[in-house]
């Protein structure tokens, strides 16, 4: 019997000034620990879904979170927000990116 294996899937980071990366992920790796060993900058914290630090945009494909993501409400979820510190592609996706982006979704004290 062959072994299986799950696909690698593409995806594209996009930040706010236009930029954008794509960076290969592994099956079952998490989307920040791909950025990392591309060398591609984002912004993560804890790496276990509690801080937020990493909060991105799903604008295109599907993620499926390893753990519950703590720091997303429900309607954050609902609205296509992910954790990418624990969550792992489920085709090739496109995510917004960045430190602003925690801001809109959970909010700050420092106005």
């Amino acid at each position: 019997m062959a072994a299986t294996t799950e696909p690698t899937h593409l995806v594209e980071l996009v930040w706010s000034d236009g930029r954008t990366e794509t960076i290969r992920v592994e099956s079952g790796e998490t989307v920040v620990d791909a950025a990392e060993r591309a060398d591609v900058a984002v912004p993560y914290g804890c790496l276990y879904g509690a801080c937020g630090t990493c909060t991105a945009e799903r604008l295109d494909g599907e993620l499926c979170h390893q753990k519950t993501p703590r720091a997303l409400k429900a309607r954050s979820l609902d609205a296509g927000y992910v954790l990418p510190c624990i969550a792992t592609p489920k085709s090739d996706c496109r995510l917004r990116v960045g430190h602003g982006i925690q801001a809109e979704v959970i909010g700050t004290p420092w106005k």
